[in-house]
């Protein structure tokens, strides 16, 4: 059996440990944030003009809520018509623009059509707009989402921006870790780290806030690992449930087939819709997912599975398959996954892992 300390330190998810309600206002407003109480509190303080500060990171897992609270935040800043201060009425005309993301003062930076990463180009296009004078709001703010996927030379144009910064300018910047940026530019932020919630309050948010049925709730909720913005993804989208449930039954025949049915899995993934690159970086994620939940088996950690709708067949496989081949799973469709963010051929590198998978 391998070392539970060892597999704890792969499989493990991080937890939010702050109480997990609504934060709700005398007015009955809410900033329409669930489980981040504190991380909400916070920037409802740095509202006030004394406490502002010129840039803002919130970084954590996607899905966790990120751009949601940075939004709110944002609202709570620039709503004309507060119910209290730091407290946006949610109902207005710029309120509503900038749920939209479409706010005369607002610039929203992500990576262009065509490209994966930001480029320097925006952040000098960046520069040039904060220098402005609001239009409308007290602030002119720039939301730049993901910014883990910045080119070098971003990153140091955005550099001079954070060391100079406009009056009346504000910066959020949203990140997966504050360890995958320049500390240079991490160190000049007021840093918000968000976590997911823990299983089960998430599965009671779900019940109570979308009416769920108490199975569906608790498959959302584990299948998401408490990242609610995940959840109601996939609960707005069916289609990539059903997508997830077909990789996961495609799974157990992989485990018989021989190398030539292996091979033709492959064909048949990059018939599908889409651009190959994404079907096959969505088909390894969900594969992570399963040999995570066989590792947390194998080894019993106390650890919440994912894929609780498999977990009989993962039992299956777990005691099956001996700990060298199940070690060496996780770590290989890590590589795979970064080697797919680097544009290898993704069919040699699909067959490669088939021919790297157990049998049973």
């Amino acid at each position: 059996m391998l070392p539970a300390k060892l597999v704890q330190n792969i499989i493990s998810v991080p937890v939010n440990v702050a109480r997990c309600a609504c934060l709700r206002y005398n007015s009955g407003v809410i900033w329409d944030i669930f489980g981040h109480d504190s991380a909400v509190a916070f920037l409802k303080e740095h509202t006030k003009p004394e406490k502002l500060r010129h840039a803002y990171l919130i970084t954590g897992p996607q899905g966790v809520g990120r751009r949601s609270l940075a939004l709110a935040f944002i609202k709570a800043l620039s709503c004309p018509n507060p119910v209290e201060p730091g407290v946006p009425c949610g109902t207005c005309t710029v309120c509503r623009q900038i749920d939209a993301q479409n706010f005369s003062d607002l610039a929203v930076i992500v990576p262009e059509s065509g490209h994966k990463d930001i480029r320097i180009e925006q952040m000098r296009e960046l520069q040039r707009t904060m220098i402005l004078a609001p239009y409308q709001a007290p602030y002119r703010v720039a939301l730049i989402l993901n910014f883990q996927n910045v080119t070098a030379g971003a990153a140091n144009a955005l550099l001079k921006l954070l060391e100079e910064p406009p009056s009346k300018a504000i910066l959020i910047l949203t990140a997966d870790s504050q360890e995958n940026l320049l500390p240079t530019i991490s160190s000049r932020c007021e840093v918000l780290r968000l976590r997911p919630l823990p299983i089960k309050a998430a599965q009671n948010w779900l019940a109570e806030n979308k009416g769920l049925p108490t199975l569906d709730a608790k498959l959302l909720a584990h299948v998401s690992s408490g990242r609610l913005g995940t959840a109601l993804h996939l609960f707005e989208k069916p289609e990539v449930l059903e997508f997830r449930s077909q990789v996961l039954e495609d799974i157990k025949d992989l485990f018989s087939a021989n190398i030539r049915e292996r091979f033709a899995y492959v064909e048949s993934q990059m018939k599908r819709k889409g651009k190959t690159r994404d079907v096959f970086f969505e088909i390894l994620s969900i594969w992570m997912t399963f040999w995570r939940d066989v590792m947390i088996l194998a080894t019993g950690a106390d650890t919440p599975l994912v894929n609780i709708d498999q977990e009989q067949f993962a039992r299956k496989v777990a005691k099956a398959i001996d700990q060298k081949s199940m070690y060496a799973m996780l770590p290989l469709l890590e590589e795979s996954l970064a080697q797919l963010d680097l544009y290898v051929n993704p069919r040699l590198l699909m067959e490669n892992i088939l021919l790297a998978w157990p049998r049973i």
